[in-house]
């Protein structure tokens, strides 16, 4: 269906494709009996007709039912939109967008208004609406779809217009990006992205469910073919169109046949974080890794030394990465050690509470302005993978101490935080019920029970996109 609107709003063309009913839920169902989805209008290109098409009809009236005022359709611009291809230039842009404005290029080229459109980013996109006349109404480029700020999410584009003088002005805009809540459901066949990717779940979704499950799934050694996850998190849109992906709201991932659950919670006056359906926090002490993704090249124990040839035993698990892999801090503590140390190279030791030590080499460089002393936060940024000292190829060496005694970090029990106190688990579980309702209909979808019964679980389930705990 083709619709017509106002010179200052895009007009549009739905394009709905039919998609198989697994992974990222789509259907009926979850539209009218959630309310989770935001709907996902496809934008199309509309060219000017070469000549106006003229309709005739007749119909005998009284003249008590006179013929209704005429619609302006000449007063309606023409929207036509342009996805920017690698090696475009600006005359090739207008031209595909049919615009002919004597000036305009030269305007674009040279307006300090306008330098945004100096950089064309692929994969962005240029709208021009056109009145009947084929004259330029206004010409637009999204050159930031979406972006993550301080009060919320963001779209920005510039904005050129005619003016009255025959000349042109340029103009940047920004729009709040609408918040909406997805759910999604995946199973592992061979990898972690290659599942999510299957679901439709962003990229920048996927790596928070390694942070948040990090201290309780390593996974890198951990996946297994079958493991199952289920999730809601949160989406934002311009116009119709997804332009980034939020928080993970809630998540289930079952690896192994063992359950791990996360739900987000920010309590009035205090950070946010996240726990299990039962109140527990899943920010464990420390994390299992202090790299996102990587492969394990040297376990704990007794190997023999690839450099000097004798056995020996090796007191830390080697994380083989290319050069420059961020390296994260596994938990909170104070920099007790930053420097070279003997055959570890650039080495960091982080001292933690009650006797615990973490041990960092081979780095590459260190994070800026960190020095002896320093106060980190689990996950903070602390330096990056490297080959200083004795090491034969770009890995991060890390070591788990307890009183000075290294211990083998992937085979030890790792510290818990506490639970919420009682006042705060009331609280929590208020917000946990109606997210665990959403995990419960997606196992149950993932898991193939009659539609029927389905349906009676979504008509439980909140209607309307959730509000963001910030």
């Amino acid at each position: 269906m083709f619709t017509q609107g106002n010179p200052s709003t895009p007009s549009y063309r739905t394009v709905v494709r039919a998609r198989k009913p697994r992974h990222f839920i789509r259907n009926g169902l979850a539209f009218l009996a959630l309310g989770l989805f935001a709907g996902a209008g496809a934008l199309a290109v509309v060219q000017p007709p070469d000549t106006p098409v003229t309709f005739q009809a007749r119909e005998t009236l009284s003249l008590a039912n006179p013929l209704p005022e005429p619609v302006a359709l000449a007063d309606t611009p023409y929207i036509s939109e342009t996805t920017i291809r690698r090696g475009d230039t600006l005359a090739a842009l207008l031209q595909r967008l049919h615009v002919q404005e004597e000036g305009l290029q030269q305007f674009l080229v040279q307006n300090e208004d306008a330098r945004s459109i100096y950089k064309l980013y692929p994969g962005r996109s240029v709208q021009a609406a056109l009145n009947a006349e084929g004259r330029l109404v206004w010409l637009r480029y999204n050159h930031t779809p979406g972006t993550s700020e301080d009060n919320g999410y963001v779209s920005r584009w510039l904005e050129i217009t005619p003016t009255a003088d025959g000349g042109f002005a340029a103009t940047e805009h920004s729009q709040d990006a609408e918040t909406h809540t997805r759910i999604a459901e995946g199973t592992i066949e061979s990898s972690l992205f290659g599942a999510t990717d299957a679901a439709g779940i962003p990229d920048a979704v996927t790596l928070q469910m390694t942070e948040i499950l990090g201290s309780k799934i390593d996974f890198i050694r951990d996946l297994r073919k079958g493991d199952r996850f289920r999730l809601v998190y949160e989406t934002y849109s311009s116009e119709g169109r997804d332009v980034g992906a939020g928080r993970i709201l809630a998540l289930e991932f079952i690896n192994n046949k063992k359950v791990h659950e996360a739900v987000w919670f920010k309590p009035d006056g205090m950070a946010g974080g996240y726990y299990d359906f039962d109140g527990a926090s899943l920010r464990g002490s420390f994390l299992r890794s202090a790299l996102k993704f990587s492969r394990i090249s040297s376990g704990f124990g007794m190997r023999k030394h690839p450099i000097h040839g004798s056995w020996r035993g090796h007191k830390g698990v080697d994380y083989a990465a290319p050069t420059g892999t961020p390296i994260h801090a596994t938990g909170d503590g104070v920099v007790d050690f930053i420097g070279t140390q003997g055959g570890y190279g650039n080495t960091i030791v982080i001292k933690h509470h009650s006797g615990y030590k973490t041990l960092y080499a081979h780095q590459s460089r260190f994070a800026a302005g960190l020095k002896k002393g320093a106060s980190v936060a689990q996950g903070e940024l602390i330096g990056y993978v490297g080959s200083t000292g004795w090491s034969t190829g770009p890995h991060l060496h890390y070591e788990f101490r307890v009183n000075d005694t290294p211990v083998d970090p992937l085979s030890v029990d790792l510290p818990v935080a506490r639970p919420l106190d009682n006042k705060l688990l009331k609280e929590f579980r208020q917000v946990a019920a109606k997210y665990e309702q959403h995990i419960n209909f997606l196992a149950s979808y993932q898991e193939g029970i009659p539609e029927n019964q389905a349906t009676e679980v979504a008509s439980n389930l909140t209607t309307g996109t959730e509000n963001r705990q910030d």
